[in-house]
């Protein structure tokens, strides 16, 4: 496979036939600086960051940098970053730990919502075969959680509330802050998903009253299998992994350095000027949510302006999911129907399920994500191809000829 780019716009070619990555909610390119920073830790200073030996304490010096740097991205201290392999790690080790934490002082309940991402909707499963009462608050049909919904379902006994800062598939950013306040007027513990929000939303713990948040560095241009868990100082965090000293003993193993220093390089550049970053996406997303628009029958999921700059979910009746993404795909285009963690499932998602849309309707969805590596060219590419191929999918499908049929 040779990539390459055309001499006369921005797109991208692959073995001479244009390529466009529009999968970047799923995960992203590793950028260069990112890059960079991390080849050294995967070269000369390979040292184990235990070790007390000069490429050692140069690995260990790194891993505290990238801890300070990190908490600097949040508002948080050094002290509470802990480095994991991912989001759903943090998601487990936050959610099982505090609420077995607090199941010894009797409070087993749990709030979250029907459309968080499957990392904390396995883990609620978990919870409920062990014992504990589960709340899954609803969202409105615009995607979003209302807090007072947050509000009215705490109890005396209620242990954690868990909420996503913004949804992994239609990329509704949710009233963190509101929740936040209302969970820390009653004493209940606040943790919220942010693998999808971190670097592209400004996130501050200590004035949206966040007591753990979880993200990964693969979804803004760093590394897959390193993430983080920031845990607020006064928290009790049980043991996630015996057997070492790491992470202040907490989670055992030879740390991944290499992936760490790339973790914090993206999280610096991608909060550098967040604001800047979003006034250049979101008119690329807006004109690819007009011109899907402007198809019969179509329609956006999620609010209209409460979303990520990058992200663009619409469903298209009379086309199935699968099909749309091939056909994409042998124009060039990657793209996604609904969650990549999900990939593979023929069930509807059940973000989708959750907005009220019916289940053929959801079976038609289409998820494309923009990242700051995304051009102007790319987008127009997307627009020129993506109307004639629902069109011919449509003049191929039953239950389109159905859906003009009956007029409904």
């Amino acid at each position: 496979m040779t990539l390459g780019k055309d001499q006369n716009s921005t797109m991208n070619y692959i073995n001479g036939k244009p390529f466009v990555y529009a999968d970047n909610a799923a995960t992203t390119k590793i950028s260069d600086e990112v890059f960079e920073a991390m080849l050294p830790y995967l070269k000369e200073k390979y040292g184990n960051a235990s070790s007390i030996y000069s490429i050692g304490r140069e690995a260990k010096i790194a891993v505290e940098h990238a801890r300070a740097t990190a908490a600097k991205a949040f508002n948080a201290q050094p002290q509470e970053i802990y480095f994991t392999s991912g989001g759903s790690e943090a998601d487990n080790w936050a959610i099982k730990g505090c609420a077995h934490q607090l199941a010894k002082k009797g409070k087993k309940h749990v709030i979250t919502t029907v459309f968080e991402h499957h990392a904390v909707l396995h883990t609620m499963d978990t919870l409920t075969k062990e014992g504990f009462d589960v709340t899954f608050l609803p969202v409105g049909k615009d995607g979003i959680v209302n807090p007072a919904d947050v509000k009215a379902a705490i109890r005396s006994d209620t242990a954690l509330v868990t909420i996503m800062y913004a949804n992994n598939e239609i990329g509704t950013i949710q009233p963190i802050a509101e929740i936040g306040a209302i969970c820390k007027e009653a004493g209940v513990l606040f943790h919220t998903d942010a693998v999808q929000a971190a670097g592209n939303v400004e996130i501050d713990v200590v004035a949206q009253n966040i007591d753990m948040l979880s993200m990964s560095a693969h979804k803004i241009h760093g590394p897959k299998g390193v993430g983080l868990l920031y845990c607020r100082k006064g928290v009790i965090l049980p043991n996630y992994i015996d057997g070492g000293q790491q992470e202040r003993g907490k989670r055992a193993g030879t740390e991944n350095v290499a992936g760490i220093v790339g973790l914090a390089k993206a999280l610096e550049l991608a909060t550098q000027n967040i604001e800047k970053k979003v006034a250049v996406i979101t008119p690329m997303r807006d004109k690819l949510i007009d011109t899907l628009l402007k198809i019969d029958r179509t329609r956006l999921n999620g609010d209209r302006t409460r979303r990520l700059c990058g992200n663009v979910n619409v469903s298209v009746e009379g086309v199935e999911g699968e099909s749309l993404l091939l056909m994409l795909d042998m124009n060039g285009i990657a793209a996604s129907s609904g969650s990549a963690c999900t990939s593979g499932s023929l069930d509807p998602s059940h973000v989708l399920l959750a907005l009220g849309l019916k289940h053929e309707v959801a079976h038609g969805s289409l998820r494309l994500s923009l990242s700051d590596m995304t051009t102007p060219d790319e987008v127009d590419y997307i627009c020129e191809k993506l109307p004639p191929i629902i069109e011919r999918l449509r003049s191929m499908s039953p239950l389109w000829e159905r859906i003009c049929r009956e007029g409904n």
